[in-house]
């Protein structure tokens, strides 16, 4: 995938942060504000991409951790094998690599708000299925369709057309797909991050069945994947809140 490809664009990448938000214990509450001030998570979701405008190169190195690219169709055992033989540093290898430097308390502040900011916005990437995509067309960057008349990619569709689409602010999105109880919560929080890894392989095989080059989409696109869409964006936040809540709380 092209390194400066991002995912779920700005919206998106606020409605998980808002969603975790909503989650964390007050003990967490009270850490991140240690750590961060009273700034929301969704004020910093963004920051690794906006640094990819950076013209000192000081940021280059990041643009691989924002995704992973693998065969479609994979079985979860040949996915998590090949995910896990992947080369280099990629989303799978930084979310953990950010969570040990957000722990490290000897670490100087501004090392542990980095690894927050990037850990933020990496949950959102994971659950961002295009970007658990394939080299070959770099994460439907290369798959032409058509957006209610307009030429754009598959990969934009996914970032941000489907979702601006609702007509929602981040906040409004947040409180109307964050309505599940307790014993949902916890099974949506549960498995491992290979196994949300695999979650967005799944779907992202589903969208590239439903997605061909040239293809033109508009009302029915949106409700063949309104749900799944909404599913993903709730799952990061959910995850999100679970980790910072192991983390700070």
């Amino acid at each position: 995938m092209n390194g400066t490809a991002m995912a779920w664009g700005l919206t998106g990448h606020r409605i998980i942060a808002e969603i975790a938000q909503r989650h964390l214990t007050k003990k967490a509450r009270k850490n991140l504000e240690k750590l961060i001030g009273r700034a929301p998570l969704a004020f910093w979701a963004n920051w690794p991409d906006y640094i990819k405008s950076d013209t000192t190169d000081k940021w280059k190195q990041t643009g691989p951790w924002h995704y992973v690219d693998l065969p479609g169709h994979l079985d979860k055992a040949d996915f998590i094998h090949d995910l896990e033989g992947l080369e280099g540093k990629n989303l799978y290898t930084q979310i953990p690599e950010m969570e040990n430097l957000l722990k490290n308390k000897n670490l100087p502040l501004e090392q542990r708000q980095i690894a927050l900011r990037f850990l933020i916005h990496f949950i959102g990437d994971l659950h961002q299925p295009l970007h658990v995509g394939r080299d070959e067309d770099a994460g439907g960057n290369k798959i032409k369709v058509t957006w209610f008349g307009k030429p754009t990619n598959l990969h934009t569709v996914w970032d941000s057309q489907l979702i601006d689409y609702q007509k929602w602010s981040y906040t409004e999105y947040a409180t109307n797909i964050d309505t599940v109880d307790a014993d949902e919560i916890e099974q949506i929080q549960s498995g491992s991050l290979e196994d949300w890894f695999y979650q967005s392989h799944a779907l992202s095989d589903a969208i590239y069945d439903k997605t061909p080059d040239g293809a033109r989409l508009s009302y029915n696109y949106n409700y063949l994947f309104f749900d799944r869409l909404n599913t993903q964006l709730l799952d990061g936040g959910l995850r999100l809140a679970k980790i910072l809540n192991q983390i700070l709380g």
